[in-house]
Protein backbone atom coordinates (compact mmCIF):
# COMPACT_ATOMS: atom_id res chain seq x y z
CA UNK A 1 0.00 0.00 0.00
CA UNK A 2 2.76 2.25 0.42
CA UNK A 3 3.56 2.49 -3.10
CA UNK A 4 0.03 3.67 -3.69
CA UNK A 5 0.02 6.60 -0.55
CA UNK A 6 3.78 7.17 -2.08
CA UNK A 7 2.28 8.41 -5.31
CA UNK A 8 -0.84 9.77 -4.33
CA UNK A 9 -3.31 9.40 -7.28
CA UNK A 10 -3.38 5.66 -8.86
CA UNK A 11 -2.00 5.16 -12.21
CA UNK A 12 -3.88 4.99 -14.94
CA UNK A 13 -4.20 1.76 -17.16
CA UNK A 14 -3.08 3.06 -20.23
CA UNK A 15 -0.39 5.37 -19.46
CA UNK A 16 1.79 2.73 -17.00
CA UNK A 17 0.18 -0.84 -17.34
CA UNK A 18 3.37 -1.67 -15.01
CA UNK A 19 2.39 0.23 -12.08
CA UNK A 20 -1.46 0.12 -13.06
CA UNK A 21 -1.43 -3.59 -12.26
CA UNK A 22 1.21 -3.10 -8.75
CA UNK A 23 -1.43 -0.73 -7.66
CA UNK A 24 -4.61 -2.26 -8.40
CA UNK A 25 -3.16 -5.75 -6.52
CA UNK A 26 -2.29 -3.44 -3.86
CA UNK A 27 -5.62 -2.15 -3.70
CA UNK A 28 -7.53 -5.89 -3.98
CA UNK A 29 -5.12 -7.54 -1.02
CA UNK A 30 -6.09 -4.26 1.07
CA UNK A 31 -9.83 -4.80 1.07
CA UNK A 32 -9.51 -1.05 -0.61
CA UNK A 33 -12.41 -1.52 -3.27
CA UNK A 34 -12.74 2.39 -4.00
CA UNK A 35 -9.80 2.84 -6.09
CA UNK A 36 -10.20 0.01 -8.36
CA UNK A 37 -10.42 -0.07 -11.86
CA UNK A 38 -13.06 -2.48 -11.91
CA UNK A 39 -13.73 -2.25 -15.42
CA UNK A 40 -9.89 -2.74 -16.89
CA UNK A 41 -9.67 -5.43 -14.22
CA UNK A 42 -12.05 -7.48 -15.99
CA UNK A 43 -10.90 -7.09 -18.89
CA UNK A 44 -7.61 -8.41 -17.76
CA UNK A 45 -8.89 -11.45 -16.22
CA UNK A 46 -10.53 -12.32 -18.89
CA UNK A 47 -7.65 -11.82 -20.95
CA UNK A 48 -5.99 -14.22 -18.89
CA UNK A 49 -8.15 -16.77 -20.04
CA UNK A 50 -7.55 -16.40 -23.76
CA UNK A 51 -4.00 -16.44 -23.31
CA UNK A 52 -4.78 -20.10 -21.89
CA UNK A 53 -6.91 -21.13 -25.02
CA UNK A 54 -4.22 -19.20 -27.16
CA UNK A 55 -1.62 -21.28 -25.49
CA UNK A 56 -3.38 -24.82 -26.36
CA UNK A 57 -4.25 -23.74 -30.35
CA UNK A 58 -0.21 -22.75 -30.67
CA UNK A 59 1.10 -25.56 -29.08
CA UNK A 60 -1.11 -27.74 -30.68
CA UNK A 61 -0.24 -26.42 -34.22
CA UNK A 62 3.30 -26.71 -33.48
CA UNK A 63 2.41 -30.64 -32.72
CA UNK A 64 0.88 -31.24 -35.32
CA UNK A 65 3.10 -29.82 -37.55
CA UNK A 66 5.90 -31.99 -36.25
CA UNK A 67 3.27 -35.19 -36.49
CA UNK A 68 3.18 -34.23 -40.13
CA UNK A 69 6.68 -34.18 -40.92
CA UNK A 70 7.67 -37.09 -39.03
CA UNK A 71 4.86 -38.53 -40.71
CA UNK A 72 5.45 -37.38 -44.05
CA UNK A 73 9.52 -37.37 -44.43
CA UNK A 74 10.32 -41.05 -42.72
CA UNK A 75 14.22 -40.48 -44.16
CA UNK A 76 14.71 -37.03 -42.52
CA UNK A 77 13.20 -37.60 -39.15
CA UNK A 78 15.39 -35.60 -36.58
CA UNK A 79 16.24 -36.13 -32.83
CA UNK A 80 14.80 -32.12 -32.81
CA UNK A 81 11.31 -32.89 -34.88
CA UNK A 82 10.80 -36.23 -31.65
CA UNK A 83 12.17 -33.61 -29.10
CA UNK A 84 9.62 -30.89 -30.33
CA UNK A 85 6.69 -33.30 -30.33
CA UNK A 86 7.33 -34.26 -26.62
CA UNK A 87 7.74 -30.59 -25.27
CA UNK A 88 4.63 -29.25 -26.63
CA UNK A 89 2.82 -32.71 -25.38
CA UNK A 90 3.78 -32.22 -22.30
CA UNK A 91 3.04 -28.07 -22.19
CA UNK A 92 0.03 -28.81 -23.15
CA UNK A 93 -0.95 -31.52 -20.33
CA UNK A 94 0.65 -29.09 -18.14
CA UNK A 95 -1.91 -26.23 -19.51
CA UNK A 96 -4.79 -28.86 -19.45
CA UNK A 97 -3.66 -29.74 -16.02
CA UNK A 98 -3.27 -26.23 -14.73
CA UNK A 99 -6.59 -25.66 -16.25
CA UNK A 100 -9.51 -28.25 -15.62
CA UNK A 101 -12.13 -26.45 -17.90
CA UNK A 102 -10.17 -26.32 -20.85
CA UNK A 103 -9.58 -30.20 -21.56
CA UNK A 104 -12.00 -29.96 -24.43
CA UNK A 105 -10.18 -26.84 -25.89
CA UNK A 106 -7.73 -28.72 -28.43
CA UNK A 107 -10.91 -31.06 -29.80
CA UNK A 108 -12.51 -27.61 -29.78
CA UNK A 109 -10.10 -26.20 -31.84
CA UNK A 110 -8.62 -29.38 -33.93
CA UNK A 111 -9.41 -28.15 -37.29
CA UNK A 112 -8.08 -24.77 -37.25
CA UNK A 113 -5.30 -25.89 -35.77
CA UNK A 114 -4.88 -28.66 -37.64
CA UNK A 115 -5.03 -26.12 -40.98
CA UNK A 116 -2.10 -23.96 -39.98
CA UNK A 117 0.05 -26.79 -39.27
CA UNK A 118 -0.57 -28.45 -42.81
CA UNK A 119 0.51 -24.93 -44.24
CA UNK A 120 3.39 -24.84 -41.59
CA UNK A 121 4.80 -28.00 -42.63
CA UNK A 122 3.81 -27.80 -46.63
CA UNK A 123 6.11 -24.90 -45.63
CA UNK A 124 8.89 -26.25 -43.78
CA UNK A 125 9.37 -29.27 -45.96
CA UNK A 126 8.64 -27.51 -49.30
CA UNK A 127 6.25 -30.22 -50.19
CA UNK A 128 2.84 -29.80 -51.96
CA UNK A 129 0.14 -29.19 -49.58
CA UNK A 130 -1.39 -31.84 -51.09
CA UNK A 131 1.54 -34.30 -49.45
CA UNK A 132 -0.64 -33.40 -46.23
CA UNK A 133 -4.48 -34.94 -46.16
CA UNK A 134 -6.84 -31.80 -46.14
CA UNK A 135 -8.20 -33.60 -42.87
CA UNK A 136 -6.36 -34.56 -39.61
CA UNK A 137 -5.20 -37.72 -39.99
CA UNK A 138 -4.74 -38.14 -35.86
CA UNK A 139 -7.22 -38.35 -33.65
CA UNK A 140 -7.13 -36.03 -30.56
CA UNK A 141 -6.28 -39.17 -28.41
CA UNK A 142 -3.39 -39.83 -30.87
CA UNK A 143 -1.81 -36.25 -30.70
CA UNK A 144 -2.05 -36.37 -26.99
CA UNK A 145 -0.69 -39.68 -26.55
CA UNK A 146 2.70 -39.27 -25.25
CA UNK A 147 3.90 -42.46 -27.42
CA UNK A 148 1.94 -42.21 -30.17
CA UNK A 149 4.85 -41.55 -33.48
CA UNK A 150 2.71 -42.04 -36.69
CA UNK A 151 4.28 -44.21 -39.45
CA UNK A 152 5.27 -43.13 -43.06
CA UNK A 153 1.93 -43.36 -44.83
Amino acid sequence: MNRITRIGRLAAYDEDFALWSAEQAALLRAGHQDGLDRENLAEEIESLGRSERKEIRKRLRVLLAHLLKWQRQPAKRKGGWASTILTQRRELHRTLAENPSLRSHPSDVLDEAYEIARLKAADETGLPMATFPAVCPFTIDEILDPDFLPDAP
